[in-house]
């Protein structure tokens, strides 16, 4: 029974969340084998001023063992 949170940057509209959701579900079903009924998806956004404490830092940097598709950015280097 996966949940997926998908945290992102305001902007995208409401179609494509849904689209990404729809997406997404479909991978899950295909690849872990899941009934589409397991499967729920949600988005949070947070702020691009936010991202690097919020996100990065929390969810990326102090995860980095469970992170499978890492990012190509560090928020912290200059």
């Amino acid at each position: 029974m996966p949940h997926i949170v998908v945290k992102l940057v305001p902007g995208k509209s409401e179609e494509q969340k849904f689209r990404l959701a729809q997406e997404i579900t479909h991978a899950v079903m295909s690849v872990l084998d899941s009934g589409e009924d397991a499967i729920s998806v949600a988005f949070e956004e947070v702020g691009r001023e936010d991202w690097a404490e919020k996100v990065y830092r929390p969810e990326i940097q102090q995860k980095w063992d469970t992170v499978y598709k890492r990012p190509g950015y560090n928020p912290f280097e200059k």
